[in-house]
């Protein structure tokens, strides 16, 4: 009896241990095992896209080909988040040369629109969409900057596959199928963007297959002719027709003046990894400064998700983040202090501003001499990484979308400031504050991560929480994207609005609720909200067994795949 009884309990207490587990192995956050693979790897924010970069992978291109390629497709099947309309950035582990190359593929503003215009019609901001915010598209020059460096496959047979599946159509999914139609409520006034995306008199439902026989053409024109197709060609001539018709102020000479830039990331070391940012006018820089002040605490005594942790983070952010408003625009307009930014010297002034125990309601900006988006990451059998972030920013842009070229126009003009005294003041020719940002990873000088998440002001504050994730709280590549996320808002911004009020936690389902209470009592102002915390993906090289592992997260469509 005393022995069935033991046998039992035993049975019992197994059983409950298991049911009580959400995955054999692993944090019961994660959705799923790690991707592994040894000849190539892809990890983008919608499968197809995913799928076509390994085609041109097996097909013998290499990473810089499959990006591009890969690019295209996300352009047209993800055209909420991006598209060739809008601008380009990446970091490049080009496996030859042992090095890393950033690529500045940002547009610049009309040189026509003036500061002035915006005084005599009494705006105190740039509207977010028509024809005001509107600035060079950056992506086809990336693209052809990237493939002319690093590239090895003809350009034609890198866009095939966006081009068969603009023609063919393709099923849309859920996700997209929901930001599509939420944004055609307003941009549908606009001309040319009814005739594009919304054929029958509506966007495509969850399962409808899209086709886009528009852009099927515009990326024919420019596998044929090349980025002067769209530059200088019709193409250009188009879009400048179609502003003028709207009063913008975008140009044909605009267009055929554009260059991208090649860039030197800039780096911090947290705890024996070197994270790469690219400059301004990108906020990448941010996550750099946010890593030097937490590198000063014992984090990982702390624990993920612990009231310590989650505050200490939020207060780092705040004080990076004044610095982002007041210093981050085009370096060409500026002389920036980058190097004083991301010094180990100016993170312990900083952190000493930090109350443990309290929140802070503002922060001063230091004083020093003088978002919808995709992310992508591929790498292939030769050691080449690629790390891309692409954007119209609001979404699906401006709303300005050319006559019969099947795309929209991004509308990151709209980040500019109109103070006369700030550094990210509108000027004509001139790059805005960027938030879209790659982000690469080395140890010991060795490729180690390539990764990003996508969302505004969300990206360097993931970035952290990615790298913090990963090394202090020792997760894998999967289950630090799927780890429940921190967002705080209200922060001063590049456009001139300041923080008054210590701003909002945003705290993503799965903190303990004891931890809010905490937190609540220290000062901090918390909602929960589901949405706005980006969207990951990542590859990371094993070089003990020569192996790549990939992480894709559920917040969107993404999906890690290799072979």
């Amino acid at each position: 009896m005393l022995k069935n009884l033991l046998t039992t309990t035993l049975f019992l207490l197994i059983i409950n241990q298991v049911y009580t587990q959400d995955r054999v192995t692993g944090h019961n956050f994660a959705t799923r095992s790690e991707v592994i693979a040894v000849h190539g790897m892809a990890a983008t924010s919608q499968p197809l896209a995913t799928q076509v970069c390994l085609d041109i992978l097996k097909a013998g291109g290499n990473a810089i080909d499959a990006a591009i390629a890969g690019n295209a497709v996300l352009g047209l099947v993800e055209p909420t988040g991006n598209g060739i309309g809008g601008d380009l950035f990446a970091i490049i582990w080009h496996a030859e040369s042992g090095r890393l190359y950033g690529l500045n593929a940002s547009g610049r503003s009309p040189q026509s629109l003036t500061l002035e215009h915006f005084e005599k019609n009494g705006l105190s901001k740039i509207p977010a969409y028509g024809p005001l915010p509107v600035s060079v598209p950056g992506c086809v020059d990336g693209w052809f900057e990237m493939h002319e460096k690093f590239g090895s496959l003809e350009m034609k047979d890198i866009l095939t596959p966006a081009i068969q599946y603009a023609r063919e159509g393709f099923p849309v999914t859920e996700l997209i199928a929901y930001y599509m139609n939420l944004s055609s409520g307003r941009l549908q006034k606009y001309p040319g963007f009814k005739e594009t995306y919304m054929p029958g008199g509506k966007t495509a439902a969850k399962g409808e297959i899209f086709k886009n026989p528009y852009l099927a053409n515009t990326l024919e024109k420019i596998a044929d002719g090349g980025r002067d197709a769209f530059y200088k060609g019709e193409i250009a001539k188009t879009i400048a027709r179609y502003m003028k018709d709207q009063g913008g102020f975008l140009s044909y000479d605009d267009l055929a003046s554009h260059k991208s830039e090649w860039v030197e990331p800039l780096s911090a070391n947290y705890r024996g990894y070197d994270l790469w940012e690219l400059p301004p006018n990108g906020q990448g820089t941010a996550a750099l400064q946010i890593m030097n002040v937490l590198e000063g605490y014992d984090i990982a005594s702390m624990g993920f998700g612990s009231e310590e942790y989650i505050h200490i983070f939020v207060e780092a952010k705040k004080l990076a983040y004044e610095d982002r408003a007041k210093f981050y625009s085009d370096p060409d307009f500026n002389k920036l202090p980058l190097e004083e930014l991301i010094s180990k010297e100016y993170a312990a002034e900083r952190r000493d501003l930090i109350d443990t125990k309290r929140a802070a309601r503002t922060y001063p900006a230091g004083e020093l001499e003088q978002g919808n988006t995709i992310y992508m990451t591929v790498a292939d059998e030769q050691g080449n990484m690629v790390s891309l972030i692409q954007s119209n920013y609001r979404g699906m842009g401006s709303g300005m979308t050319p006559y019969e070229l099947g795309f929209i126009l991004q509308d990151r003009g709209e980040l500019f400031s109109l103070d006369k005294d700030h550094f990210n003041c509108y000027a004509p020719g001139k790059r805005p504050f960027h938030t879209i940002i790659p982000a690469f990873v080395t140890r010991n000088g060795k490729p180690w991560m390539s990764f990003g998440v996508m969302g505004g002001g969300m990206q360097p504050q993931g970035h952290v929480q990615i790298m913090v994730n990963m090394i202090d709280f020792e997760m894998n590549l999967q289950e630090a994207g799927d780890a429940p996320r921190i967002q705080h808002v209200g922060s001063s911004q590049p456009t001139g609005t300041k923080m008054l009020d210590g701003g909002t936690v945003l705290l993503e389902t799965g903190f303990d609720y004891e931890v809010i209470r905490q937190l609540i009592r220290k000062g901090h102002t918390i909602q929960f909200d589901v949405g706005g915390y980006g969207g990951y993906q990542a590859i990371l090289f094993d070089e003990k067994n020569g192996v790549y592992y990939g992480a894709s997260e559920s917040r969107k469509d993404g999906q890690a795949a290799g072979y």
